[in-house]
């Protein structure tokens, strides 16, 4: 009996250790939700960060004012500014900001769509998630003729830095975001969101704990909110603020 309990028992062990060992392999790699995932993206989208909506309405606007300046087809302009937060806003941000814009015109002449780029670098703090960072926006903005009935962005952002979860300050390292957006309408004249979709990648590793990976979609809904799902879990994004509520 000895000879087979004995081995019974250490077959018994052995798998209760590999359980363990699998728990605990789940536990520290298991380091940022997709609620938490959201709270990324949504603070990388907000206006209240200078977010993806912030810097996509910049363009936008610039473009229009490609426009209502006449300049000749082929014209580039760059410019450089500082953003920053207004005093005692709720979500804190400084960043420095380059643009570069070229006006294309079509066979005709008539001024068709705008090119550029966009470099930015620096912080923000919210409620949620505090980060650094630098990336880019390569943009191409169309529907300037005045028939159009919106303008049209399509563009890739790109964003590398470090984050901190404000709710779990063992979460923190480094982020890499990738968002690819497809047809964001803006109306006319004011330029506000009218609707699009974009496609995002969002991954990074936490010291200690592993990596993490995200893939998803973002619908722009036309008032002030997109829809961004997750691995199966959706969340309703404000714009302005970066908050996010379940959908």
């Amino acid at each position: 009996m000895k000879k087979i309990r004995l081995p019974l028992m250490m077959l018994l062990l052995a798998g209760a250790i590999a359980c363990n060992k699998n728990d605990l392999q789940t536990d520290t790699t298991a380091n940022v939700s997709a609620a938490d995932a959201a709270d990324m993206v949504g603070a990388s989208l907000s206006v209240n960060s200078n977010g993806l909506a912030s810097i996509s309405n910049d363009v936008t606007i610039k473009s229009k004012w490609f426009m209502d300046y006449h300049l000749s087809c082929g014209a580039t302009k760059s410019d450089t500014l500082t953003k920053t937060s207004p005093a005692g806003a709720p979500v804190t941000y400084s960043y420095g900001l380059g643009y570069t814009y070229t006006l294309n015109c079509n066979a005709s002449n008539i001024p068709d769509n705008i090119t550029g780029k966009v470099n930015f670098s620096g912080s923000h703090s919210g409620p949620h998630i505090s980060s650094s960072s630098t990336g880019n926006l390569i943009f191409r903005v169309a529907g300037l003729t005045p028939t159009a009935p919106n303008y049209v962005l399509n563009a890739t952002f790109n964003q590398s830095g470090l984050f901190i979860s404000k709710k779990d300050t063992t979460n923190h390292g480094n982020e890499n975001l990738s968002v690819v957006i497809q047809n964001l309408r803006f109306n006319k004249p004011v330029p506000t969101i009218a609707g699009g979709t974009a496609t995002f990648t969002l991954n990074g590793t936490v010291p200690k704990k592993g990596a993490f990976s995200y893939a998803g979609t973002l619908v722009f809904n036309g008032d002030g909110t997109a829809k961004l799902t997750v691995n199966g879990s959706v969340f309703i994004i404000n714009l302005i603020t970066g908050e996010k509520t379940k959908g």
